[in-house]
């Protein structure tokens, strides 16, 4: 069955080693014939959740920046992979940023089902991975039709390019698998 598959980048570097494991996630996706799409958030407008819960009423945030576009496209996939560095052994602050402004589907009847995390790290222990990890099973959580389906950890990667191709590959055997 063909899916409709969201892979976020939310590296602010271009190039990036965790952006090198969206585009795997994201070629295997494509080529075991799904409907995949990236959306890198570099460059992208995004203002912190204000906390106004106004969303709970409404399904729409108050606020106008480029959230809402990203925000819709998770809503309607099947499956959403986010790519994160790892900064101080947690997901990037930009990727913390979108997840907290995810609110307006929260009750909703959003589609996803499948979630996966490629992450990177310059540390060489899989653990630096363990926070992100942590912290989108808690995200997970308030989503109780979707779950965590893999992780990718790739460790020992601190300059652009520099992930293993053992770990491009699983990223995009995982795509390939969804």
């Amino acid at each position: 069955m063909r899916k409709k598959v969201v892979v976020i980048s939310t590296s602010p570097r271009a190039g990036g080693n965790s952006e090198l494991l969206a585009d795997a996630f994201l070629s295997g996706a494509r080529a075991a014939g799904n409907d995949a799409e990236k959306i890198s958030l570099k460059g992208k407008h995004l203002e912190f959740c204000r906390g106004c819960l106004a969303c709970q009423r409404t399904g729409k945030c108050v606020i106008s920046d480029d959230a809402a576009m990203i925000i819709s496209k998770i809503a309607s996939c099947d499956v959403v992979a986010f790519a994160t560095p790892i900064y101080f052994y947690e997901m990037s602050g930009q990727m913390k940023t979108l997840i907290d402004r995810t609110n307006p589907i929260f009750g909703s009847d959003y589609k996803f089902r499948d979630v996966y995390l490629l992450a990177t790290s310059a540390d060489g222990d899989e653990s630096a991975m363990d926070g992100a990890v942590s912290g989108l099973n808690g995200w997970i959580a308030c989503f109780d039709k979707s779950s965590l389906k893999g992780v990718v950890r790739g460790t020992g990667a601190t300059d652009a390019g520099e992930i293993s191709k053992k770990h491009i590959e699983e990223a995009f055997e995982m795509g390939k698998n969804i």
